[in-house]
C-alpha cells in the first residue's frame, strides 16, 4: 500500500470506519494511490458512515467464483445462498440430463442461475438459463453480470414467479432455483435496519396459511410441478422456520419426493423436491 493510501485509511478509521472496510475502499477507489482519487474514497466513506451496505458503496461483490456488480436495485448476494448453489449442482449430477434447461426465478443480480451456468460450463456442460424476475430494473443489472462474465446462454423474463413464462416451457425445465422474499413484514421490523437499503420487495412476504411470510415461497412450490420435466427438481431457499410447510406444500403439490436440508449453521434452509 503506498503512502498516500496508507493515510488515506487512518484518515477514514479516525472518522469511524473499521479498518478492514477502509481498506477495502481506499483500494477500490484509489487505485495506485493516485492523491486525486482520494474524495471518492472520502465519499464512498461517508456512504458506508451513513448506513449503506459495503457492498453497494463498492458496487461489487463475490458470490462462489463470480465477481458480481451489485447495487440497490436487487439483493446482496448472501453466503447461504451460495450454499443452494452447491445443493442444485448435486442434484443436476446425479440426473442423466446432458444439457439442463434452468430457470432461476426472482433472479436478482443473477448470482444463482449466473452461477450454475458458470460452474456447469467450467465442467463442460451445457445449461440454458431463464432468468426471471418482476423487476426491469433487477432483470438489468442480471444482463449486465452475464455479460461480464461472457456468459450467453440465458434469456430474461419479466414475470412474477411462472406468471409470463412461454407457455413451451411447460413439462420441461429440468431444474427450478429460488431465493424468494420469506420474511414476514413483522419479522422485518425486528432486523437490521441496513436492510432498509436493500428492495423491500425481494425481502418481505405476506403471511400464507397461517405461517409467517409464506407467500411466494408457497405459490412456487404449488406451480413448479407444472413447468418441471419428469425427473426435474425444485431447489428453494426459504425461512428458517419453514420446513413443516414446505414439506407439507410439496406434498400437496404432488412432488413425488422431498427433502428439506439445513444450511451450514444448522438452520432449516433448503427445499429439494424432485417431480
Amino acid at each position: 500500500m503506498t503512502d498516500v493510501n496508507a493515510e488515506l485509511v487512518n484518515e477514514l478509521v479516525a472518522a469511524g470506519l473499521d479498518r478492514r472496510e477502509a481498506r477495502w475502499l481506499v483500494e477500490e477507489f484509489v487505485p495506485g494511490g493516485d492523491p486525486d482519487a482520494a474524495p471518492a474514497a472520502r465519499a464512498a466513506a461517508q456512504r458506508r458512515l451513513s448506513g449503506e451496505p459495503l457492498q453497494y458503496v463498492l458496487g461489487h461483490w463475490p458470490f462462489r467464483s463470480l465477481d458480481l456488480d451489485v447495487d440497490e436495485r436487487a439483493l446482496i448476494p448472501r453466503p447461504e445462498t451460495e450454499e443452494l448453489v452447491d445443493v442444485a449442482l448435486k442434484e443436476l449430477a446425479s440426473s442423466d440430463v446432458a444439457a439442463p434447461l434452468m430457470v432461476d426465478l426472482g433472479c436478482g443480480s443473477g448470482a444463482i442461475g449466473l452461477s450454475l451456468l458458470d460452474e456447469l460450463r467450467q465442467r463442460g456442460v451445457a445449461g440454458t438459463l431463464v432468468a426471471v424476475d418482476e423487476s426491469l430494473d433487477a432483470l438489468a443489472l442480471a444482463r449486465r453480470n452475464a455479460l461480464k462474465h461472457h456468459l450467453h446462454a440465458v434469456s430474461f423474463v419479466q414475470s412474477s414467479w411462472f406468471e409470463s413464462l412461454d407457455s413451451s416451457l411447460r413439462s420441461r425445465v429440468d431444474l427450478i432455483v429460488a431465493n424468494p422474499p420469506y420474511v414476514s413484514a413483522k419479522e422485518f421490523d425486528a432486523l437490521d435496519p441496513v436492510l432498509r437499503y436493500e428492495p423491500l420487495g425481494a425481502l418481505v412476504a405476506p403471511d400464507a396459511n397461517g405461517v409467517p411470510g409464506f407467500d411466494d415461497v408457497g405459490i412456487i412450490i404449488r406451480e413448479a410441478p407444472t413447468w418441471l420435466a419428469p425427473g426435474g427438481v425444485l431447489v428453494l431457499e426459504h425461512s428458517d422456520t419453514h420446513r413443516e410447510a414446505v414439506l407439507a406444500a410439496a406434498l400437496g403439490a404432488g412432488f413425488a419426493h422431498a427433502q428439506d436440508l439445513d444450511d451450514v449453521a444448522g438452520h432449516p434452509r433448503v427445499l429439494v423436491a424432485r417431480r
